[in-house]
This record gives structure tokens, C-alpha cells and sequence, in this order.
């Protein structure tokens, strides 16, 4: 996992805290084109260390000659099958979840992911608990993947009518997923606890260029509002400082990625840096810029104020929540005050923060989270 999104985050978080819980049997379920694999304790834990190591080893010759799938895809199922405890076919999973998993136990889906029948139908007998990120799917249908809105209202009818216990990331997300379960029917318990934020490990072999410059991190897709960024910088010209934005291309947005291609002066697209290198660009930034119109959590504006990087950001209620007083809050229309921020920052050298960003940790989301699963 070079790259790992947000939500690949907290999944590898939730399954450390589950291996440092030595008192509790643990199990892993995962789905490969050929079916679905069974993974004890000791697979869980090679899981672990091939996401911190990055050695997942080769694709075998069932995944490699597999045109549906891409490089990565192959390599990571090819090593949970090397690692399985047990396999079955996808119709066979009940039948292999019934045999060798223990009675009571508690089934914890993290990353929106396996929110199907088939899978519900094979934890059938377990306590079902899903974290849910945001609903921005149902609320921003526009700035989706084509049939996602569709796709996640599925995912949440399931949970409404299945699910024993809902996990929320933030108040405002308990908010949404309320409104939305409120519609749809049956609206199961649920638990809200901030995700925990981790200092980002500096990249040792890079530094950070010469200030002033910004950052701004995500991907590239239209509910990150880049546009409002490319517009400033055209407008700047040449003696605009450089703005440096990392992130994967998305999807519907075309535009921007015509904008991106054709060049706009001092606008630096990186698309392929590791989480230390950008980690050691924000280290030295003036401001990470984040100008997105919703957000489920927000973790690269957390990420960067740990940094003691200063952070320009939409004024999102879940920002409020999450960054308190240490963020400057912008309406995300105002692009006349953007810009008159951006500039003021450019011009004014970092300090030490006053008081310090005091992120939120996961050793009190698990204390919540735990206590009543």
C-alpha cells in the first residue's frame, strides 16, 4: 500500500488495535476474484507487516493471467491465499464461517467495503458493526463515480435494516448517517467516536523546498474544489508562489485536469509522492489548502497541523469539530477571501503554534469503540 487513502488508514489502525488485543480470538475475512479467504491471528498479523513493510511478494499465476484485475489487485490477493487459513467459494462462505469461526462472536466492517448480502448472510449468526465514513455519496450525487449514489444507498439500506451497531467518525457524520437511516427506516445504535490523527514520519532522504509555497493534498475529483485553487494561481501570474498538489486523478473532472495538462505558471501537480514526502513538503509549506465542499473527517488538514503547518480550509462544520481554533476558516465561495488569505500567508513567516494542535488519538477511539462491541 504505497499510497494508502484515508480510509486505508483506519483500517490498518483497526487492525492493530485488534492484534494488540491478545485476549480475543481473531479472525480476518477477505474477497478474491476466486472466492473468499479465511485469515487467523497469524495471518492478520503478516497483514500488518506487509503494510508497514511493503513486501507482499509475487502475483500468482491465478491472479496474474486475470485481465479483470490490476497489479496490485493481483498482488494482494495472491498473498492472502498464500496466507489463508481457510478458503471457500463465494457460495460456500456461510459453510466456512459456521466451521471454524467461534459462536457470539462480533464482525467489524471498516471501509464500506462487503456491504452486500452475501456477506451479511455469511456473518449472519455474528454481532454486525460498520464504521461509517460520510454519506457524501447521497449528499453530493454529482461529484461521484457514475452509479455511486445508487451503490452506497444499497450499502446503507443494508445497514439499516441488518446492522446491530453503526460506528460514526464525528458528530456531524452521526448527523448525516442519522438523516439518511431516518429515511430509510430503522435507524440501528450508534457510536461516535473521533478517528485518531498520527504525526506523518518525515521522508529522511528529502527536504522540503525554499518557502514561501503551498500544498494542497486529495484527489483530484470535483469535490475537492482544485478549480478554485487554479483560478487564484492564474490570476497571480508569474509571481505567484508554487503550489504543489498532491493526489491521484479521480474522476468527473475533466476540466481541471485540461487546466492541469495545459499548465498554469508555478502549479505543480504530484501525483505519485509517498505519505513521508509529502509529510517533509508540508513540514516546510506555508499553509496546507484545503478547499473541499464536504468532508466525512479530513484527515490531510489534521495530519498537516500535527506538522505545525499552517491550514486554510473550507468552514465545514466536521472542521470545526475536528481542527478547532489552529485552522483559518474560509467560506468555500468566497474566492476574493481565499485569495486575500493565500497572499497574507505568503508574505508572513511560520511561527510555533499558539497552543499547539492537540489531535485526537486512537487510543480514546478504541476505548469508546471497544467498550461497547
Amino acid at each position: 500500500m504505497l499510497h494508502p487513502t484515508g480510509v486505508d488508514r483506519v483500517e490498518r489502525a483497526y487492525l492493530r488495535a485488534l492484534l494488540a488485543d491478545s485476549k480475543s480470538q481473531l479472525f480476518g475475512i477477505s474477497r478474491t476474484a476466486l472466492g473468499f479467504v479465511l485469515l487467523d491471528r497469524r495471518g492478520c498479523l503478516a497483514v500488518a507487516t506487509a503494510l508497514d513493510s511493503g513486501a507482499w511478494g509475487d502475483a500468482d499465476l491465478l491472479s496474474k493471467f486475470n485481465p479483470r484485475l490490476d497489479q496490485a489487485r493481483r498482488i494482494g490477493q495472491s498473498f492472502v491465499r498464500r496466507i489463508a487459513f481457510k478458503k471457500a467459494r463465494k457460495s460456500r462462505l456461510l459453510a466456512m464461517l459456521e466451521t471454524h469461526l467461534p459462536r457470539n462472536y462480533t464482525y467489524i466492517n471498516v471501509g464500506h467495503s462487503n456491504l452486500n448480502p452475501r456477506m451479511f448472510d455469511g456473518v449472519d449468526a455474528a454481532q454486525k458493526v460498520v464504521l461509517i465514513h460520510d454519506t457524501i455519496p447521497l449528499d453530493l450525487p454529482n461529484t461521484q463515480r457514475l452509479g455511486a449514489r445508487d451503490e452506497f444507498y444499497q450499502k446503507l439500506k443494508l445497514v439499516s435494516e441488518r446492522a446491530d451497531r453503526v460506528i460514526c467518525t464525528s458528530s456531524q457524520c452521526e448527523a448525516d448517517v442519522r438523516r439518511h437511516l431516518d429515511k430509510i427506516g430503522r435507524v440501528p445504535p450508534i457510536t461516535t467516536a473521533l478517528l485518531g490523527i498520527d504525526v506523518p514520519v518525515l521522508d529522511t532522504k528529502s527536504h522540503p523546498p525554499e518557502s514561501p509555497y503551498f500544498v494542497c493534498v486529495g484527489t483530484i475529483e470535483p469535490r475537492k474544489n482544485h478549480a478554485l485553487l487554479l483560478d487564484i494561481w492564474k490570476d497571480w501570474g508569474a509571481e505567484a508562489p508554487p503550489l504543489y498538489i498532491c493526489g491521484k486523478r479521480g474522476w468527473n473532472n475533466e476540466a481541471v485536469f485540461a487546466r492541469l495538462d495545459a499548465g498554469i505558471p508555478n502549479v505543480i501537480e504530484q501525483n505519485d509522492l509517498s505519505d513521508a514526502q509529502i509529510a517533509t513538503l508540508l513540514s516546510g509549506a506555508s499553509a496546507m489548502l484545503f478547499p473541499s465542499y464536504s468532508e466525512g473527517f479530513g484527515l490531510p488538514p489534521a495530519e498537516a497541523l500535527t506538522l505545525d503547518c499552517r491550514v486554510v480550509c473550507a468552514d465545514l462544520p466536521v472542521y470545526g469539530e475536528i481542527l478547532g481554533n489552529s485552522a483559518v476558516y474560509v467560506d468555500v465561495d468566497d474566492r476574493y477571501l481565499w485569495e486575500k488569505t493565500i497572499k497574507k500567508l505568503a508574505v508572513t513567516p511560520r511561527s510555533d503554534p499558539e497552543p499547539r494542535y492537540e489531535p485526537p488519538t486512537w487510543a480514546v477511539h478504541f476505548k469508546t469503540v471497544l467498550t461497547v462491541i
